[in-house]
């Protein structure tokens, strides 16, 4: 029996241990526990005021490519906009190199950070938040994919209804605007996965849910050729790429020191998500 039972806890361990490394068991050591102290009265007021409007909600389809309600660009120039994702948790890192060479470029860039990152680099935020050519956006307080049914991708906790939405969404928001004095108002979730129940929350918090039309490949870990191929080929104007400055192991600086001057060549300017809408 204690043979047994000494196996089965094997088992156990290593079931957690092979577990995704963004996915974590919910309970006491859940960082959605420790929301409270977050729930001020206005922001209670506010989440009320939403849930009331969402009184049957159905989630509608959950994917990458959910359509916001922006559409149109408000530049007939050749823009292509540059954003970096900085997910937290266990991948708190920042790519300096990558930072270093868009400042030295003059490139302008869109970087999505959530709260889990904030709180691993707060020097290091402030000092990209008073930089000029980033523009600072919302990439949920915990990185999570936002759905209200709890659909997941990839093994991400995700949100599990209408109030985790608008906790990852909101929570997130303030803490920028606290840090920086700019409320955010573009939002992208985990994985860029969003169910179009959550789209709409979005819309209740004047923010708008951006996905990419260029995946450059750093998180499937492709060669620099291959990032800077998808880089160049995927280009038209408008177009949202999406990569990460929190894995600098990723060698998206490399792929970008060949992208952006074929870029250029072919007339290619680099501009912030709030310079114009996406689609």
């Amino acid at each position: 029996m204690i043979k047994y039972f000494l196996i089965v806890m094997v088992f156990v361990v290593a079931l957690f241990s092979a577990a995704p490394v963004c996915a974590r068991p919910r309970g006491k050591a859940d960082p959605a526990n420790a929301l409270k102290s977050l729930y001020t009265p206005d922001y209670l007021t506010l989440k009320k005021r939403i849930l009331d409007q969402f009184r049957d909600p159905k989630p509608g389809r959950f994917s990458e490519f959910v359509k916001s309600t922006k559409k149109d660009r408000n530049t007939r120039q050749k823009v292509i906009a540059l954003t970096f994702d900085a997910c937290g948790g266990r991948h708190s890192g920042y790519d300096a190199r990558l930072i270093e060479y868009l400042r030295q470029e003059k490139i302008q860039a869109t970087l999505f950070v959530s709260g889990l990152w904030i709180e691993k680099n707060k020097d290091i935020f402030s000092d990209l938040a008073r930089d000029p050519l980033f523009e600072i956006e919302n990439h949920g307080l915990l990185h999570r994919t936002c759905s209200i049914n709890g659909s997941s991708k990839y093994g991400v906790i995700p949100t599990r209804d209408i109030g985790d939405v608008i906790d990852e969404m909101e929570l997130n928001a303030r803490k920028i605007a606290e840090l920086t004095g700019r409320r955010p108002v573009f939002f992208r979730s985990a994985t860029a996965y969003t169910d179009e129940a959550s789209v709409k929350v979005a819309q209740h918090l004047s923010m708008e849910v951006v996905s990419y039309d260029i995946l450059s490949g750093d998180a499937m870990r492709s060669s620099v050729r291959t990032m800077t191929r998808n880089i160049v080929n995927g280009a038209r104007h408008g177009a949202v790429v999406l990569m990460h400055f929190n894995r600098p192991e990723w060698r998206v600086v490399e792929a970008l020191q060949a992208a952006v001057p074929a870029l250029r060549v072919k007339g290619y300017t680099f501009g912030k998500l709030e310079d114009f809408s996406v689609k």
